[in-house]
């Protein structure tokens, strides 16, 4: 399989991050016209010749060795997660592009009813590119109630970068916000060629500016765990941990739980937060979204 262009865009955009102090790629003279390692830095680091390497970038049409490639990610200081994400890039990219109508993703019944069941904290189960497949009904209290929105809409990214409401929720925002766009990445160079992904893409780039920088700068991120500050209007602050659950049935699900400290006063806003949305809502809100949302192909977009 050859190589892609964007291959080539993001081992130029990896390079370019880098000093050649970072990279231990030794000392310099004068000064450099843009920023990061020179493409024969990169060569040297990487035990190959300037001219492969230069044809790495430009995505032409070779064959790296996994050996190569592992040496190219330890000379561009790759976390673990670009480095999968730069084999996606090269596996995936020349991908046939009739594979782009993909089959709407369904959650298991024993799920859902597995989300009821841990109703006292927020729980979602999140599809590709981030769709909120179900959820619990105090994941919606404390985010927004996505079984409301268009079938289109129901996705936490765009939700996230989009919605002014999540700007005020979350505390730091901008950091959440890029870890979303790294996560959508990594998403995209799994799957290339999936029409919904690429149509949610230009949306986020049309309508947010930070979203441009950090598409343009090839971020990726990945974490199965982590932590989130919150303002909620109705509780006030939070400070919750998350754990992302991939599904072994289906790897492009992932059941993602937040909980917080017993005793503390965040579990304390939780706890609050559910007996006002019950007080709010008697015949409560819909505990999980109705409808996968449909590929591009089936909703004849």
């Amino acid at each position: 399989m050859g190589q892609s262009a964007e291959f080539g865009k993001f081992l130029k955009a990896m390079r370019s991050r880098l000093s050649p102090e970072d990279a231990g790629a030794g000392p310099t003279s004068g000064a450099r016209r843009v920023p990061g390692l020179r493409r024969e830095e990169v060569a040297r680091l990487a035990g190959v010749s300037t001219d492969y390497y230069v044809r790495l970038e430009q995505g032409r049409n070779i064959h790296p060795s996994r050996t190569v490639l592992d040496a190219v990610s330890r000379a561009l200081r790759l976390s673990s997660s670009e480095q999968a994400h730069m084999m996606d890039l090269l596996e995936n990219c020349a991908a046939n592009p009739r594979s782009a109508g993909q089959a709407a993703q369904a959650v298991r019944p024993a799920l859902r009813h597995l989300l009821e069941a841990v109703g006292d904290v927020p729980a979602m189960v999140l599809g590709r590119r981030s769709d909120v497949l179900a959820g619990n009904r105090l994941a919606f209290l404390l985010f927004t109630d996505f079984p409301a929105l268009p079938v289109a809409e129901r996705n936490l990214t765009r939700w996230l970068i989009l919605d002014p409401a999540a700007r005020e929720l979350f505390r730091d925002w901008k950091t959440v916000a890029a870890e979303a766009a790294g996560a959508l990445r990594l998403d995209v160079g799994r799957h290339p060629n999936d029409a919904q992904a690429n149509q949610l893409v230009g949306e986020l780039a049309v309508n947010s500016e930070h979203f441009r920088q950090w598409w343009a700068g090839h971020r990726v991120a990945s974490r199965s765990a982590g932590a989130v500050r919150l303002h909620h209007p109705a509780v006030g602050d939070l400070e919750l941990n998350f754990e992302n659950l991939v599904l072994p049935e289906d790897p492009d699900q992932t059941l993602r739980v937040y909980s917080a400290r017993p005793g503390s006063p965040s579990a304390d806003a939780l706890a609050l937060l559910g007996s006002l949305g019950a007080v709010a809502n008697p015949e409560q809100p819909r505990s999980s979204v109705p409808d996968a949302p449909a590929t591009v192909a089936e909703s004849g977009d």
